[in-house]
């Protein structure tokens, strides 16, 4: 045993902590959502290469709880080491382990770079024993990659064509500034193309469709992003957006070649804005999550990653479900987010927004709580001032 006072020390958009007992209890809460859901359907075997956070994490979880999945994920998180926390996503695994166990559910987690070769063989041996995935989540949020060759790409968060300047948020000392950042040279841009674009998502789905271990009528979703006007010149337009349509134009590839081989499916998903670590380095972004939150609380409509992945199995990717695709050929689980009415409004209220006013025009202390949620703090219901167990396995 290993019992310690976990403490949250977070600085802006990082956090150095994770609180363990609040991580599982985030997660019990989504297993919670996934049961109500109603889900109907079956899945043999899933596959999530992303699994420990957000996205992935909950995908992990609706395939599990939800479908009866043998799950499979694919993470790169920090273990405890003896009387040291090890990562949130490391304590959200965990929980998500041990409530499998209690139910008798197949939930397994290899934790290594999803980039090397190692690992996609670690998992080859895995399906060997589980069976052909049905389902494959790509779901990777890395700021580098180590390919096969051994070459190591960083990614840039920056404009292409011209610099950027416009609002931006200063998470350290909650005001709201003016953001200036240069622009990409063309090797950042193909840098950042080689970490978040689709390159790596082939080579998972033609290492799977080699070695056979691709169900008849499989499928495959990576997830997306595209985001307002308001941060397009930031996000969407600049070297990250580029990635992302590398990603999507992978996609439609991807879908002729699993179409061929097991008569499968392959598609990106444009996933709403949500809170998360990366997320919130990028400059506007927690300012408009915040005013995001506050509006589509007020209609109704707000969603974290748990209840967009439910709608996803449900409506587009499950056993049952035939997806509705844009003009584009992507699942749109930004709807709610993009309708124009809304985006209006947000539009609205942005220019006037300053460190005086942007509390009352906006949700920040629900984007604050949701941030530090993550790591496992400020979760209802956990004594913080009591020892926690530090070292819980994946088993």
């Amino acid at each position: 045993m290993s019992e310690q006072v976990i403490e949250p020390r977070i600085r802006g958009f990082i956090s150095l902590t994770a609180h363990p007992e609040g991580c599982a209890a985030n997660v019990r809460e989504q297993v919670e959502v996934v049961r109500k859901a109603g889900i109907t359907g079956h899945l043999g075997t899933v596959l999530v290469i992303g699994s420990s956070t957000g996205y992935g994490l909950a995908s992990a979880l609706v395939s599990c709880f939800g479908y009866g999945a043998q799950t499979l994920g694919v993470c790169f998180e920090k273990e405890p080491e003896e009387s040291k926390p090890g990562t949130a996503g490391w304590y959200n695994l965990a929980e998500a382990h041990r409530l499998a166990r209690l139910d008798g559910r197949t939930f397994e987690t290899i934790n290594g770079d999803a980039f090397s070769s190692e690992v996609k063989q670690q998992v080859v041996d895995a399906l060997r024993r589980l069976g052909p995935a049905d389902l494959v989540i790509y779901s990777l949020a890395s700021p580098r990659r180590k390919d096969a060759a051994g070459t190591i790409w960083n990614s840039t968060l920056k404009p292409i064509g011209k610099p950027y300047t416009g609002k931006g948020f200063d998470l350290r000392n909650d005001a709201v500034t003016e953001a200036s950042i240069e622009a990409a040279n063309d090797e950042e841009i193909a840098s950042t193309v080689k970490v978040m674009g689709g390159e790596d998502w082939a080579d998972w789905v033609d290492l799977l469709l080699r070695e056979g271990l691709l169900a008849q009528g499989a499928r495959t979703v990576a997830y997306s992003y595209i985001g307002p006007e308001l941060t397009a010149e930031i996000y969407r337009d600049g070297t990250i957006g580029h990635a992302k349509e590398h990603l999507e134009a992978t996609g439609h590839a991807l879908d002729a070649r699993m179409g061929a081989a097991v008569d499968g499916d392959a598609w990106v998903s444009v996933n709403k804005a949500v809170v998360t670590q990366a997320s919130a380095a990028i400059p506007a972004v927690p300012l408009y999550l915040s005013v995001l939150m506050k509006l589509m609380k007020e209609r109704g409509t707000h969603e974290g990653p748990i209840e967009q992945v439910v709608r996803m199995f449900r409506d587009h990717t499950g056993p049952v479900a035939t997806p509705t695709l844009d003009d584009k050929g992507r699942i749109r689980l930004d709807d709610l987010e993009m309708q124009p009415d809304l985006q209006a409004e947000i539009a609205g209220i942005w220019d006037g927004l300053t460190t005086e006013n942007f509390r009352a025009q906006s949700d920040y202390e629900g984007y604050q709580r949701t941030f530090h949620q993550l790591f496992g703090f400020e979760v209802p219901g956990i004594d913080y001032a009591a020892p926690t167990e530090v070292n819980r396995p994946l088993v």
